[in-house]
C-alpha cells in the first residue's frame, strides 16, 4: 500500500496547489491513502466547511490538525459531523471530536490515522502524547495493523523520541507545525517510517507561508503587525510510504516536494 503523507497546507495557495499537483501525483506514483495536515488551509490558520470540502473534492481522504484547530468557531460542528477530519487527540476526551480514525479504501482495505499534539513550546492544554498514543493504537490495531500518526510538534526531540518509542508498533510517524521538510527520512530498526517534519504546502517566497517584508518587520521592530500570507513559489511537501499490507511495516518512505506553476495558475480565493 502506498500512503501520500501532505504536510502544513497553507491557505488557499496551499489548497490550490493540493488540487493542481494531488490528481497527477496520485496517478503517476500509484497512491491509496492520501493524508494531509490542514488546519492552517483557512486563510493561514484553521479549518472551515469549505476549506475542508475543498481538500477532499481535491482526493484528500483524511485531515489532521494540530494547535491552530481552535482557531475558527465553525470547525465544532466540522469535527463533530465528519469522522475523517481529525483535532489531536490528547486534547481532554471531553473535547469535540476524536483524534484517531480507520479509513476505508474503496477496495476494502484499512488505515489507521492518529493525530497528536506536542506539548514543548506548545501552549495547550493538552495530556502526553505518549501515554495518549498506546490507548490510541490499542484501538486501531483491532481493525488494522496499517497505522500512520500525524505528530504535530514544536520541538525535533519530542518528535524523534516518539518515533524511537513507537518503532514497530505503527507503520509511520511523520511530523508536521515547522513548516520547514527536514531531510531525515528513514525506516527504523523494527519496521517504522520516521521523518520529523513533512514541510509545507503553500508559498516558498514566504517565511513558513507568511509574506516576508511582514515578518522581518515584526522580528526588527518588535512592533505588532498583520502577518499576510505570501502567493508566490507554491509548492506541495510530503512524504510517500509505501506499506507491507500483511505486517503494516513500512518498506520505503520518500519526501515529496513538487513545484505548483506560475501564481496565475491557482486559484488565490480566501479563506
Amino acid at each position: 500500500m502506498k500512503i501520500l503523507f501532505i504536510g502544513d497546507i497553507v491557505g488557499s495557495p496551499g489548497r490550490a496547489a493540493v488540487k493542481t499537483i494531488l490528481p497527477k501525483l496520485k496517478q503517476r506514483e500509484g497512491i491509496d491513502v492520501v493524508i494531509a495536515n490542514a488546519e492552517n488551509s483557512a486563510g493561514g490558520s484553521g479549518i472551515t466547511p469549505r476549506t475542508a470540502r475543498d481538500l477532499f473534492q481535491s482526493g484528500c481522504h483524511v485531515l489532521t490538525s494540530g494547535d491552530h484547530i481552535w482557531k475558527r468557531p465553525e470547525v465544532v460542528e466540522l469535527l463533530q459531523n465528519d469522522p475523517n477530519i481529525l483535532r489531536p487527540a490528547n486534547f481532554p476526551k471531553m473535547t469535540p471530536g476524536h483524534g484517531s480514525v480507520v479509513f476505508k479504501t474503496g477496495d476494502g482495505k484499512k488505515v489507521g490515522v492518529i493525530c497528536l499534539l506536542g506539548r514543548v513550546f506548545i501552549d495547550a492544554m493538552v495530556e502526553s502524547p505518549f501515554h495518549v498514543v498506546q490507548e490510541e493504537i490499542k484501538a486501531l490495531k483491532q481493525e488494522t495493523n496499517i497505522i500512520v500518526l500525524d505528530m504535530h510538534a514544536e520541538a525535533t526531540s519530542e518528535k524523534v523520541a516518539m518515533g524511537w518509542f513507537l518503532d514497530g508498533e505503527v507503520s509511520a510517524v511523520l511530523g508536521t507545525h515547522t513548516h520547514i521538510q527536514t531531510a531525515d527520512e528513514r525506516i527504523l530498526p523494527k519496521g517504522t517510517a520516521y521523518l520529523t517534519d513533512a514541510g509545507m504546502t503553500g508559498p516558498y517566497d514566504s517565511v513558513i507561508g507568511r509574506k516576508k517584508d511582514r515578518i522581518i518587520e515584526r522580528f526588527m521592530t518588535g512592533m505588532p503587525t498583520r502577518f499576510e500570507l505570501g502567493t508566490e513559489d507554491v509548492e506541495l511537501h510530503g512524504a510517500l510510504v509505501e506499506i507491507d499490507e500483511l505486517t503494516g511495516k513500512a518498506l520505503k518512505i520518500a519526501r515529496i516536494r513538487e513545484k505548483a506553476g506560475p501564481p496565475t495558475q491557482l486559484d488565490h480565493d480566501e479563506p
